[in-house]
């Protein structure tokens, strides 16, 4: 019998899907050029040159069965020496091979870390405005999530609110910098306090309290601004990343746990999360792709269409008269909607033909996501749809 968890799943699907899904039968019927659809954080501009010239390279001149075997269950050795080479050139670290392990995404990253650092039953505290996926992630590991509230003035972290979700049964805390919906990065300033605070939490619960960083969009950042790497203030610190969003390779499902060479059994983890693999039945990450992106480590692609959509988006929601905080990085924006009810909103709004997520979901009512991931002519064009639902539905 299938169990009941996964039934009732079916029955709570991804609002973010769900949005994309009906975008996508909107534009069979009126053309997709049409549909103004901000739901779904897809990358929307190319791989860099390099790393497909990488691949013809490597199909044509190595061993197919060493391009399309398995790879080692940690991973291809030479890869995870290049990632922590690239790590500690850009960050100033000390990581070795031996604490980084491969995976399929950020989303196989995460999956193992809360396994590897955290015991069934145990809670996870999340500060919103957080990804949805997390809920079933944390979940699926036997987990609980406890949601640390919001601090909607700029979406640092509520410090004070975490330190008092805090309690002897808490195992981690998981945060996403640059920030998924919000687009907020995370300071140095925050990121010291949060280590403070945790340094403080763990001596009083007696045991240590990992932080579990997902940075799937650490390259992505606006006007000049330079990467707060969270491992760099806190030793026990899992980080996990994921080459879909710098390199535009979300399709190839490759990215990696690096275990802070200080933290709590440093040796053990990646290891540990070997035999994690056993059983959730991830595998060896597809060799092809471990070996073209150990090649464009230091890379990204043009990812200034970004900042450029942002600016556009920013300067219009203003102009309409949107309550919002100014997006630091990734590709979302995260305005106030225009009645207390967002789903409501986002509702009227799809009889415009735009398509926008409520952020009930990321726990944070009253807001919306757009991920303006997008060509920026058919931002531009959005913009008369915005004005005629802001002025028709509530009189703007």
């Amino acid at each position: 019998m299938i169990p009941q968890t996964y039934i009732d799943m079916l029955g709570a699907k991804s609002v973010i899907r769900s949005l994309s899904e009906w975008a996508a039968a909107r534009g069979q019927e009126i053309g997709y050029e049409n549909v103004f659809d901000y739901s779904l954080g897809n990358p929307s501009v190319p791989c860099p040159p390099h790393f497909t010239a990488r691949m013809i390279e490597l199909l044509q001149t190595e061993q197919p069965v060493a391009l399309h075997g398995y790879s080692p269950s940690l991973g291809i050795a030479p890869v995870r020496q290049a990632v922590a080479e690239s790590l500690n050139r850009r960050f100033g670290m000390q990581y070795g091979p031996e604490h980084i392990f491969m995976t399929s995404g950020a989303a196989g990253a995460l999956a193992h870390a809360l396994r590897c650092v955290c015991r069934p039953g145990q809670e996870v505290l999340v500060p919103a405005p957080f990804f949805p996926e997390y809920k079933p992630y944390i979940e699926g590991a036997g987990l609980t999530m406890r949601v640390v509230p919001p601090r909607p003035a700029d979406f640092q972290i509520d410090l004070e609110a975490l330190d008092a979700a805090i309690g002897e049964n808490t195992a981690a805390v998981l945060i996403n910098t640059p920030n998924n919906p919000s687009g907020a990065v995370y300071t140095e300033a925050t990121m010291r306090a949060l280590a403070d605070l945790l340094t403080a939490a763990s001596a009083r619960v007696g045991r240590h309290i990992f932080l579990i960083s997902d940075e799937p969009y650490r390259e992505i950042l606006f006007g000049g601004r330079q990467i707060v790497y969270p491992a760099r203030f806190y030793a026990d610190t899992l980080t996990c990343y994921s080459f879909s969003k710098s390199l535009s390779l979300p399709g190839e499902r490759i990215g990696y746990l690096a275990a802070c060479p200080d933290c709590e059994q440093a040796g053990q983890i990646v290891p540990v999360c070997g035999q994690i693999s056993r059983g959730t039945g991830h595998n060896c990450p597809p060799s092809l792709i471990q070996l073209a992106v150990a090649d464009c480590l230091d890379e990204t692609s043009d990812l200034s269409v970004y900042e450029r959509n942002m600016e556009l988006i920013f300067a219009e929601l203003k102009r309409l008269g949107f309550q919002v905080v100014r997006p630091d990085g990734t590709f979302y924006i995260f305005p106030q909607s225009l009645e207390p009810d967002a789903v409501a909103f986002c509702r009227k709004a799809t009889r415009y033909d735009l398509v926008l997520v409520p952020g009930d979901s990321f726990g944070c009512p009253g807001h919306f996501r757009m991920a303006y991931c997008i060509e920026t002519e058919k931002v531009r064009r959005s913009f008369a749809a915005l004005e005629r639902f802001v002025k028709e539905e509530y009189g703007g």
